[in-house]
């Protein structure tokens, strides 16, 4: 078994996120993982990603507040205990367009 206590998840820079704190919780430098890594993402008020796509497969949960998924077709607020997958090259946004700061987990491939 392999724990990361929050208190001591290391954060990470992510190109592109502005206004965010992100911090590994498993996989990569954190733990040792066969196929996924977890990051939890904290969003300022304003807080946002550039629109990007990535190779692989994302799925991201709202822990807390709201986030807005943009994607080249659609956009979509999710609230707490929401989540949305994100195929292969489908390019995303993430913007917390509230006063108030919000947490999204994020899991994909390593």
């Amino acid at each position: 078994m392999q724990v990361t206590r929050y208190s001591e998840a290391k954060p990470y820079e992510a190109p592109e996120h502005y206004d965010m704190r992100c911090l590994r919780l498993q996989g990569k430098e954190a733990t040792v993982t066969d196929t996924i890594w977890i990051g939890l993402s904290h969003l300022l008020p304003g807080g946002c990603t550039s629109l990007k796509d990535a190779a692989v497969e994302k799925i991201y949960i709202v822990v807390a507040g709201e986030v807005t998924v943009e994607t080249i077709d659609a956009a979509v607020t999710l609230g707490v205990l929401d989540s949305c997958r994100l195929a292969p090259g489908e390019a995303r946004a993430l913007v917390n367009r509230t006063n108030a700061p919000a947490s999204i987990l994020l899991a994909m491939p390593t």
